[in-house]
Protein backbone atom coordinates (compact mmCIF):
# COMPACT_ATOMS: atom_id res chain seq x y z
CA UNK A 1 0.00 0.00 0.00
CA UNK A 2 1.50 3.35 -0.97
CA UNK A 3 2.38 4.86 2.33
CA UNK A 4 -0.03 7.82 3.44
CA UNK A 5 0.01 10.01 6.37
CA UNK A 6 -2.29 7.65 8.24
CA UNK A 7 -4.38 11.15 10.26
CA UNK A 8 -4.97 11.77 6.64
CA UNK A 9 -6.46 9.08 5.70
CA UNK A 10 -9.21 9.08 8.81
CA UNK A 11 -9.61 12.75 7.72
CA UNK A 12 -10.44 11.69 4.56
CA UNK A 13 -13.17 9.22 5.08
CA UNK A 14 -14.27 11.32 8.04
CA UNK A 15 -14.06 8.91 11.16
CA UNK A 16 -11.78 7.64 13.19
CA UNK A 17 -10.02 4.26 12.19
CA UNK A 18 -7.57 3.89 14.90
CA UNK A 19 -4.84 3.10 12.41
CA UNK A 20 -1.98 4.12 15.32
CA UNK A 21 -3.62 2.18 17.77
CA UNK A 22 -3.43 3.71 21.35
CA UNK A 23 -1.98 7.32 19.78
CA UNK A 24 -5.70 8.04 18.10
CA UNK A 25 -6.74 8.10 21.51
CA UNK A 26 -4.95 11.09 22.81
CA UNK A 27 -6.02 14.15 22.62
CA UNK A 28 -3.36 15.43 20.22
CA UNK A 29 -4.84 13.25 17.93
CA UNK A 30 -5.09 15.40 14.20
CA UNK A 31 -8.38 13.58 13.48
CA UNK A 32 -9.82 15.65 16.52
CA UNK A 33 -8.06 18.74 15.61
CA UNK A 34 -8.83 19.00 11.99
CA UNK A 35 -11.73 16.44 11.71
CA UNK A 36 -12.74 17.72 8.02
CA UNK A 37 -11.29 16.66 4.75
CA UNK A 38 -7.28 17.21 4.17
CA UNK A 39 -5.97 19.98 1.61
CA UNK A 40 -4.64 22.99 0.77
CA UNK A 41 -8.06 24.87 0.82
CA UNK A 42 -9.06 24.00 4.68
CA UNK A 43 -12.27 23.05 5.82
CA UNK A 44 -15.08 23.91 2.89
CA UNK A 45 -18.60 22.70 2.79
CA UNK A 46 -19.37 20.19 -0.13
CA UNK A 47 -22.00 21.20 -1.90
CA UNK A 48 -22.64 18.12 -4.18
CA UNK A 49 -24.34 14.54 -2.54
CA UNK A 50 -21.94 11.89 -2.49
CA UNK A 51 -22.44 9.30 -5.43
CA UNK A 52 -23.02 5.69 -4.90
CA UNK A 53 -19.86 5.33 -6.41
CA UNK A 54 -18.09 7.43 -4.02
CA UNK A 55 -19.83 6.17 -0.73
CA UNK A 56 -18.31 2.57 -2.04
CA UNK A 57 -15.02 4.13 -3.24
CA UNK A 58 -14.65 5.30 0.17
CA UNK A 59 -15.77 1.95 1.58
CA UNK A 60 -13.07 -0.18 0.07
CA UNK A 61 -10.34 2.34 0.50
CA UNK A 62 -11.03 2.32 4.31
CA UNK A 63 -11.32 -1.25 5.03
CA UNK A 64 -7.86 -1.65 2.93
CA UNK A 65 -6.47 1.23 5.42
CA UNK A 66 -7.49 -0.66 8.37
CA UNK A 67 -6.29 -3.87 7.80
CA UNK A 68 -3.15 -2.52 5.18
CA UNK A 69 -3.79 -4.91 2.40
CA UNK A 70 -2.80 -3.62 -0.92
CA UNK A 71 -5.38 -3.01 -4.17
CA UNK A 72 -4.09 -6.39 -5.39
CA UNK A 73 -4.81 -8.14 -2.18
CA UNK A 74 -8.16 -6.82 -1.48
CA UNK A 75 -8.78 -7.87 -5.33
CA UNK A 76 -7.88 -11.30 -4.47
CA UNK A 77 -9.94 -11.45 -1.42
CA UNK A 78 -12.54 -10.64 -3.23
CA UNK A 79 -12.63 -12.92 -5.64
CA UNK A 80 -11.94 -15.68 -2.94
CA UNK A 81 -15.21 -14.86 -1.45
CA UNK A 82 -17.14 -14.65 -4.77
CA UNK A 83 -16.91 -18.20 -4.67
CA UNK A 84 -18.78 -18.90 -1.56
CA UNK A 85 -21.98 -18.34 -3.30
CA UNK A 86 -24.29 -16.47 -1.08
CA UNK A 87 -22.26 -15.10 1.76
CA UNK A 88 -19.91 -12.98 -0.15
CA UNK A 89 -19.63 -10.48 2.37
CA UNK A 90 -19.32 -12.48 5.31
CA UNK A 91 -16.90 -14.34 3.66
CA UNK A 92 -14.91 -11.31 2.77
CA UNK A 93 -14.97 -9.96 6.47
CA UNK A 94 -13.81 -13.52 7.67
CA UNK A 95 -10.88 -13.08 5.00
CA UNK A 96 -9.53 -9.99 6.30
CA UNK A 97 -10.03 -11.07 9.92
CA UNK A 98 -8.06 -14.28 9.88
CA UNK A 99 -4.95 -12.88 8.80
CA UNK A 100 -2.84 -13.39 11.15
CA UNK A 101 -1.43 -9.59 11.88
CA UNK A 102 -5.18 -9.05 12.59
CA UNK A 103 -5.43 -11.58 15.22
CA UNK A 104 -1.94 -10.48 16.46
CA UNK A 105 -3.51 -7.19 17.10
CA UNK A 106 -7.14 -8.37 18.37
CA UNK A 107 -5.27 -10.25 21.04
CA UNK A 108 -3.46 -7.24 22.32
CA UNK A 109 -0.18 -8.16 21.20
CA UNK A 110 0.11 -5.84 19.08
CA UNK A 111 -1.25 -2.68 19.83
CA UNK A 112 -1.93 -1.30 16.21
CA UNK A 113 -2.30 -3.77 12.80
CA UNK A 114 1.11 -1.92 11.49
CA UNK A 115 3.11 -3.36 14.74
CA UNK A 116 1.44 -6.60 13.88
CA UNK A 117 2.77 -6.98 10.75
CA UNK A 118 6.29 -5.73 11.60
CA UNK A 119 6.29 -8.56 14.86
CA UNK A 120 5.22 -11.01 12.25
CA UNK A 121 7.26 -10.49 10.08
CA UNK A 122 10.36 -10.72 12.32
CA UNK A 123 9.74 -13.66 13.21
CA UNK A 124 8.00 -12.60 16.36
CA UNK A 125 4.69 -14.89 16.54
CA UNK A 126 4.56 -18.56 16.60
CA UNK A 127 1.00 -20.92 15.26
CA UNK A 128 1.09 -23.88 17.08
CA UNK A 129 4.25 -23.90 18.13
CA UNK A 130 5.89 -23.00 14.85
CA UNK A 131 7.14 -19.54 14.07
CA UNK A 132 5.36 -18.23 10.79
CA UNK A 133 6.27 -14.53 9.53
CA UNK A 134 3.68 -13.79 6.51
CA UNK A 135 1.32 -10.84 8.17
CA UNK A 136 -1.33 -12.26 5.79
CA UNK A 137 -1.15 -16.13 6.63
CA UNK A 138 -4.88 -17.58 6.47
CA UNK A 139 -5.41 -18.83 10.37
CA UNK A 140 -7.62 -21.40 10.68
CA UNK A 141 -10.16 -23.40 13.80
CA UNK A 142 -7.70 -24.52 16.52
CA UNK A 143 -4.93 -22.64 15.65
CA UNK A 144 -2.68 -21.34 18.78
CA UNK A 145 -1.19 -18.41 18.50
CA UNK A 146 0.93 -16.36 20.46
CA UNK A 147 4.40 -14.64 20.98
CA UNK A 148 7.44 -15.76 20.52
CA UNK A 149 8.83 -13.97 23.74
CA UNK A 150 6.91 -13.68 26.75
CA UNK A 151 5.20 -10.30 27.42
CA UNK A 152 4.52 -8.15 30.09
CA UNK A 153 1.01 -7.62 28.84
CA UNK A 154 -1.80 -9.32 30.22
CA UNK A 155 -4.60 -10.00 27.53
CA UNK A 156 -8.33 -10.62 29.15
CA UNK A 157 -10.73 -12.85 27.05
CA UNK A 158 -13.40 -9.56 27.73
CA UNK A 159 -11.12 -7.46 25.50
CA UNK A 160 -11.32 -10.58 22.53
CA UNK A 161 -13.84 -11.10 20.33
CA UNK A 162 -16.02 -13.98 20.59
CA UNK A 163 -14.24 -16.58 17.70
CA UNK A 164 -10.78 -16.38 19.71
CA UNK A 165 -10.50 -17.42 23.20
CA UNK A 166 -7.54 -17.25 25.79
CA UNK A 167 -4.75 -19.69 26.51
CA UNK A 168 -2.50 -21.19 29.24
CA UNK A 169 0.44 -19.76 27.37
CA UNK A 170 -0.75 -16.34 26.94
CA UNK A 171 -1.84 -16.64 23.81
CA UNK A 172 -4.95 -16.80 21.83
CA UNK A 173 -6.86 -20.12 20.22
CA UNK A 174 -9.24 -19.75 16.88
CA UNK A 175 -12.16 -20.90 18.31
CA UNK A 176 -14.77 -20.19 15.13
CA UNK A 177 -15.98 -18.25 12.20
CA UNK A 178 -15.38 -14.44 12.64
CA UNK A 179 -18.55 -12.49 13.24
CA UNK A 180 -19.78 -9.20 12.68
CA UNK A 181 -19.68 -6.97 16.16
CA UNK A 182 -18.29 -3.83 18.33
CA UNK A 183 -15.21 -4.35 16.29
CA UNK A 184 -16.36 -4.22 12.91
CA UNK A 185 -15.01 -0.68 11.41
CA UNK A 186 -16.71 -1.13 7.91
CA UNK A 187 -19.73 -2.20 5.46
CA UNK A 188 -18.78 -5.23 3.41
CA UNK A 189 -21.89 -5.04 1.33
CA UNK A 190 -20.67 -1.68 -0.25
CA UNK A 191 -17.08 -3.09 -0.84
CA UNK A 192 -19.05 -6.38 -3.01
CA UNK A 193 -21.00 -3.78 -4.73
CA UNK A 194 -17.92 -1.45 -5.46
CA UNK A 195 -16.47 -4.58 -7.27
CA UNK A 196 -19.71 -5.91 -8.88
CA UNK A 197 -19.67 -2.60 -11.15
Amino acid sequence: MKYTDKCSICRRVGEKLFLKGEKCNLPSCPFLKRSYSPGESGPRKRGKKSSDYLIQLIEKQKARAIYGVSERQMTNYFVSARRDRGRTGAKLFELLEKRLDNIVFRAKIASSRKQARQLVTHGGIKINGKTVDIPSYQTGIDDKISASKPSDKKISQKDLPSWLKLTAESGVEVIGQPEKDSFSQFNEQLIIEYYSR
